[in-house]
């Protein structure tokens, strides 16, 4: 028997190696799912591993404790009892120990705050150290900003108070300073050795912790859970360990902070979402291939009914004949199986970019086995069934060489049925999303191919009829078989499911990658962003304008999300530049359309002299505020003994010699308690070192050039008579600010404003202290960083109105994608953060819904391939009854020339047929189906997406079947052209 089938395999080569394609298609494709999921499933796990907060990485474990003569074998004693109760298998816990005291300072009576003393492995080589590491009892280290705060410095000695001790005082001496060096990492992500509320903790050395004042003391175990853990690599299961060892720490007294768990889970998630959609591009891919490997066994079938006449003839059973049947099929499944299994871990490790991690190289081996053996041994079932169909005729029927008339009841049922089927799940991807919505478009895209092969062959019937009756023979015969060729239609609707599975595969391939690139875009606002360090929006601005004067690569920009509606402040010169602008922002010129006032000019002197006119009796006190153009250092200046009539007043500002020098904020008058009314008119400013004049009388006359501060009425204020003249009230103060900024401040409105703003009386309160009023520009409805609901506006019209206050904020610098490092360099802040579009887009691509995408690709051309074997197929085993029928028709006078192109016209009209039904089906799928970009897992979507089939991906999908499709009609008939004479 098995003799007999492998003599059946050689006779028949030709379709056994292309059924063995078939079979070594579907094989690379279960295979390369196996290798190609688990490599990419750690992959995006371990991005949302590293995308997470830092915290959500650490395990914690706490003890308290008491002053002990060794304390270095108290924490290593705490150390084992906890690995003990928590076997992670790999990772170094840091130890450290905090003890609760406050600051006594110095010649005050019960003035305190509180003041942290602790301990931890390795603190010298997490920080930027001034000085040494406290190496004895009572050493210690200070932060500089507790320095600053309480002025110390290295040397120096202050006392402390435990929290315990109401009376006896421990002496501290300052070793050094310390500043964190990357306070976003797992060493400084444990609260308790950070600021609690007052000062940061001082860092001594463990022997401190001998002194038995010290006996309220809290023992820290902190794990930074290593990534290969937290990502669950070969199944470890972190959050069981840390279920079951619980009651433990419970029993034991510990307490167990497990901030991992929530990560853990969002992991598992992540895996079970590339499992998914692996599974759905292999499930695609498998359904269309049993299809085509069912066709390919009724093609080939013709063939096996006559050996399973002969075989009936002779008294072979059923069984018998299925058994020689399998016999046939198992060589070239086995064959193309094992093929397949070896090429798809080629395909899937650069198409994954890396292999599994190490402990799960085995069990890919053996998924991808498994998944082989699976869709294999499906599709032997599927052409056993076929014979079996086939096979149970009667001998006469088996043994015909000519089909039997077509019965389309049957075919009619099955393609209404998947059409019914296709409208089901476009109602699922349009109100859902889920369920056979998944696989919408492609069950759009075959209903869309069975209705259009009907057409084709009611079309090829008359074409034919009709061309034959006019004498047109190569369209006649070419349409003729098309019309009479069994399975035809089946093939053609496979080629339309294949080229609109490619079409909508690479549009909502490319449309994604645009899509992460407009959220990148919109988040960011610019191609690259620094998070820095400043003391205030003068010193950001200043920095960015002195490092790029001409505005090219940078632009200075705080974000203000803490108030209604958030701020984004920029440097709105700039802003078409640097930032990437969309048109939802509204025109980039809406700020910059309102022209500043002309701003007064800079002191640049050590001293200042005013010269004024009181008309108080009594001794005036005159304020002008100052903040340096280069730092944003408020400078305050009184002008004090000012008398009765004309005179002069002087006060030093040495700060203000200092490049580039102060700018005036404004004047302030004080009435004290007891002090007549009156006015102070101000006649002029001058500087000295250098000398100048700063503010003529005529300036100080313009009304233009002040205003009130939002919070003094206007009729205190009078510009005029040789001056600035200022209106004393009782016991009170008069402000008046220099009028550099436009008012109201022109703004840009993303959203609905808020419900405070009525009429025209709108106002932002974070500009300053009083809230500013300001002038909706321009509306957009969507707004850089801030998205659909915010404010946009000028940063130094923001930071002049605001004067001398804190305005707070996130200070960031955008630049361009270009900008050099010497621009990024010269700006001179400490970056706390860099950020790029290119790489926060690359962070969305790791995503579960993105990173199988490639897979996607990946099964639409192994589709498109199985569609171009099946149509060879069908050639190959029409091939002799069709070379019978061309070499009768050139006996009775058909030339040659008619004759090929009748074959190369039968194959290829197929095939061009099926292209542009594909085009077509892919045009229909993606409205019908709600084909989009993929939808983020977060839900974001301020903007629109882009379009998911675009004429880019209609043009590559288009040619590439053209190629696939074109070759393999070539190659069928090429045999043929050499044996037709």
């Amino acid at each position: 028997m098995y003799y007999i089938a492998l003599g059946a395999v050689r006779r028949r080569s030709g379709p056994a190696l292309l059924l063995a394609l078939l079979a070594a298609l579907l094989a690379t494709g279960a295979s390369c799912a196996a290798w190609y999921g688990l490599s990419v499933a750690s992959q995006s796990a371990g991005a949302e591993v590293v995308r997470s907060p830092v915290e959500e990485r650490v395990i914690l474990v706490r003890q308290a404790g008491e002053s002990t003569s060794d304390p270095r074998a108290a924490l290593d004693k705490f150390a084992t009892t906890v690995r003990g109760m928590l076997p992670v298998p790999s990772g170094t816990p840091v130890l450290g120990v905090v003890a609760e005291a406050t600051y006594i300072y110095p010649g005050r009576s019960g003035a305190s705050t509180g003041l942290p003393i602790a301990y931890r492995d390795g603190f010298c080589d997490h920080v930027r150290l001034t000085g040494a590491c406290p190496a004895a009892a009572d050493d210690a280290v200070i932060s500089a900003d507790t320095a600053r705060r309480l002025g110390l410095k290295t040397g120096d000695t202050f006392r402390v108070r435990a929290a315990t001790s109401r009376s006896v005082p421990i002496e501290f001496r300052v070793t050094g300073v310390y500043e964190h060096v990357e306070p976003g990492s797992a060493y400084w992500s444990d609260k308790l050795f950070r600021a609690q509320g007052s000062l940061d903790p001082l860092f001594t050395s463990l022997d401190t912790f001998r002194d038995p004042l010290l006996i309220r003391q809290t023992y820290a175990w902190d794990l930074d859970v290593p990534l290969p853990l937290l990502r669950g690599d070969g199944a470890y299961d972190l959050n069981g360990l840390v279920n079951e060892s619980a009651p433990s720490f419970a029993g034991a007294r510990l307490q167990l902070a497990t901030p991992t768990g929530k990560l853990v889970d969002r992991v598992r998630e992540e895996r079970l979402a590339v499992a998914r959609g692996v599974a759905i591009g292999l499930g695609q891919l498998a359904v269309l291939a049993w299809f085509a490997i069912g066709l390919a066994g009724r093609y080939t079938g013709r063939e096996r009914r006559a050996d399973a006449g002969l075989l009936k003839l002779r008294g072979s059973t059923s069984r018998g004949i299925l058994r020689l049947a399998l016999s046939q099929h198992l060589l070239p499944l086995t064959a193309g199986g094992l093929a397949g299994w070896v090429a798809g871990f080629l395909v899937a490790w650069p198409l994954a970019g890396a292999l599994p991690v190490t402990v799960e190289l085995w069990a890919a081996l053996l998924l991808s086995l498994g998944l082989v053996v699976v869709v294999l041994g499906i599709a032997l079932l599927v052409l056993l069934a076929v014979d079996a169909l086939q096979q149970r005729a009667p001998v006469a029927a088996l043994l015909r060489r000519v089909p039997s008339a077509r019965r389309d009841w049957r075919s009619g049922v099955i393609d209404l049925a998947l059409i019914a089927l296709a409208a089901g799940a476009v109602y699922q991807a349009r109100t859902s999303g889920s369920g056979l919505g998944i696989v919408a478009p492609a069950l759009v895209a075959l209903a869309v191919g069975l209705l259009l092969a009907r057409l084709l062959r009611r079309a090829a019937d008359r074409v034919g009829a009709v061309a034959l009756r006019a004498g047109r023979i190569r369209l006649g015969l070419t349409a003729v078989r098309v019309s009479r060729q069994p399975g035809t239609d089946r093939v053609f609707a496979l080629v339309v499911v294949s080229v609109a599975l490619m079409a909508l595969t690479l549009g909502t391939f490319a449309a994604g990658r645009a899509e992460r690139a407009d959220r990148a875009g919109v988040e960011l606002g610019a191609p690259r962003v620094l998070t820095v360090s400043a003391t205030s929006r003068t010193e950001l601005l200043y920095a960015v304008r002195r490092a790029d004067p001409e505005g090219r690569y940078a632009m200075a920009a705080v974000v203000d999300t803490g108030g209604t509606p958030p701020v984004l402040a920029v440097d709105s010169n700039r802003l078409a530049a640097v930032a990437t602008w969309r048109p939802e922002y509204g025109p980039v010129t809406a700020l910059t359309a309102t022209p500043a006032p002309a701003a007064l000019p800079l002191i640049t002197g050590d001293r200042l002299t005013v010269a004024v006119t009181s008309r108080r009796s009594t001794t005036t006190l005159l304020g002008a505020i100052l903040q340096h153009e280069g730092t944003g250092e408020p400078v305050r200046v009184e002008f004090k003994g000012i008398r009765l009539g004309a005179g002069t007043a002087s006060a030093l500002v040495p700060r203000c010699a200092t490049a580039p020098g102060c700018r005036l904020v404004g004047w302030e008058l004080f009435t004290p308690q007891g002090s007549d009314d009156g006015s102070v008119t101000v006649r002029s400013l001058t500087q000295q070192g250098p000398a100048a004049t700063v503010l003529t009388a005529a300036q100080l006359a313009d009304v233009r050039n002040w205003r009130g501060d939002f919070s003094t009425p206007a009729v205190h204020i009078a510009a005029g008579d040789g001056g600035l003249t200022l209106q004393t009230v009782p016991a009170g103060s008069i402000k008046v600010a220099a009028a550099d900024s436009p008012l109201p401040q022109p703004v840009v409105l993303a959203g609905r404003p808020p419900s405070t703003w009525v009429f025209d009386d709108s106002a932002v309160g974070r500009f300053g202290d009083p809230a500013t009023p300001v002038r909706v520009a321009a509306a957009a409805t969507v707004l850089p960083v801030l998205g659909r609901d915010g404010v946009l506006t000028d940063l130094d019209a923001a930071r002049r109105v605001a004067g001398d206050s804190d305005q707070g904020g996130i200070l960031q610098v955008w630049l361009t994608a270009d900008a050099p490092d010497s621009v990024v360099d010269a700006i001179g802040l400490p970056v706390l953060a860099d950020r790029t579009a290119v790489a926060r887009a690359a962070d969305l691509a790791a995503d579960a819904s993105v990173v199988t995408t490639p897979f996607g690709l990946f099964t639409a051309a192994v589709v498109a391939l199985i569609a171009a074997a099946l149509l060879g197929l069908a050639a190959a085993v029409d091939r002799e009854p069709q070379l019978e029928h061309l070499r009768a028709l050139r006996t009775q006078g058909l030339t040659r020339r008619v004759a090929l192109g009748t074959a190369y016209a039968g194959a290829g009209s197929v095939a061009l047929a099926g292209l542009l039904g594909g085009l077509a089906a892919a045009l229909a799928a993606r409205p019908l189906a709600a084909v989009t970009a993929p939808v983020f897992p977060d839900g974001w979507r301020v903007v629109p997406p882009p379009g998911a089939l675009g004429p880019w991906a209609l043009t590559a999908a288009a040619l590439a079947g053209l190629v696939v499709f074109g070759a393999t009609a070539w190659l069928s008939v090429r045999r043929l052209r050499g044996e037709l004479s």
